[in-house]
């Protein structure tokens, strides 16, 4: 019966936090008001709720929701509670490759950006997917590899500031993570990739719950583990470097938010993955809330505020692995 009420009162969570968003900022507008813009009627803060504020809260829903998908695909696949998208680099090699756009061809296409965050989080995934296997790494040694993999795309975004300082503002917000300037655009562009991936991600549930088991218990059901492992690191892939396309590099979301999951319900993904998702979409309005009134007028970036919550979180995990011999 709790298993069962997890998921309503995430849902809840997530309708709270996106109204006191909406709500909270520099200009604070009334609950008043915002039910009258939401009936249309007239508001002077019109214009703030529906260009500024209601864009962002849909674009940090949505890049929550992909990144804590992917950290749930990760952990699964590599059966490896500290893998998430961000801790082993693909949402740094996503930043990397998106900059690297922004700074170089900035007159592309509004889909180049998203196809090349794709590209960037896949080449950071090969890479550590190559080193893994040569050096035969414990799980606690990958994700270690993986913030080295992460900090090389790193020193490129750095690179690139040093290159075109006078897009530093930009820069900086690609750094830390940023929901600032976020509209409508951006969460269109999230839309439709997120539409499929996401049902595609939960239609594999099962496969899912199998591969935690190992690879011999999904060969003997008939699995074909190679490259259902494949496909579905694809999928893992796809979602973080989509979310980040639009948020840039937010670390600790799409690895705390399966673990709170997991704690909650366990390890069925049928029920595991849209908690997930909505652990993951309330942990970026969290963040970016109190981000945004910390220091008023100025505001903190979503992945400064994500980085306080989720580094100890990390450190406690690194810890409990250690203790576990793993």
């Amino acid at each position: 019966m709790k298993k069962a009420l997890t998921l309503p009162v995430a849902f809840v969570a997530m309708i709270v936090l996106a109204v006191l968003s909406v709500r909270a900022g520099a200009v604070s507008v009334s609950f008043r008001d915002i039910g009258a813009i939401m009936l249309q009627q007239d508001s002077p803060f019109q214009f703030i709720v529906v260009h500024v504020r209601l864009p962002r809260v849909v674009v940090a829903i949505l890049a929550g929701s992909g990144l804590a998908v992917g950290g749930v695909i990760l952990q699964s696949l590599v059966r490896n509670p500290l893998a998430s998208p961000d801790v082993i680099g693909m949402t740094k090699g996503a930043g990397f490759a998106a900059a690297a756009v922004i700074y170089l061809f900035p007159g592309s296409p509004g889909y180049v950006l998203p196809a090349a965050a794709f590209a960037g989080a896949l080449g950071a995934f090969g890479l550590l997917a190559l080193l893994s296997r040569r050096l035969s790494l414990s799980p606690a040694a990958l994700a270690l590899v993986g913030i080295a993999v992460g900090a090389v795309f790193q020193a490129g975004i750095q690179y690139l500031i040093v290159r075109h300082p006078a897009d530093l503002n930009m820069a900086l917000l690609w750094l830390s993570g940023s929901l600032w300037g976020r509209g409508w655009a951006d969460a269109l562009s999230l839309l439709p990739w997120l539409a499929v991936l996401l049902p595609v991600a939960w239609l594999n549930s099962a496969k899912l719950d199998i591969f935690r088991l190992g690879d011999e218990t999904g060969a003997s059901l008939g699995i074909g583990v190679v490259r259902q492992r494949f496909w579905l690191m694809l999928l893992a892939v796809a979602l973080a470097g989509i979310s980040v396309s639009a948020v840039g590099a937010i670390g600790f979301v799409g690895l705390l938010a399966p673990h709170i999951a997991r704690s909650l319900v366990g390890g069925r993904h049928r029920l595991l993955m849209p908690l997930a998702l909505l652990i993951g979409a309330d942990l970026m309005l969290l963040g970016d809330g109190i981000g945004r009134i910390v220091a008023i007028p100025r505001e903190v970036p979503v992945g400064i505020m994500a980085a306080v919550i989720g580094a100890p979180y990390f450190v406690y995990l690194l810890r409990k692995e250690r203790r576990l011999g793993r």
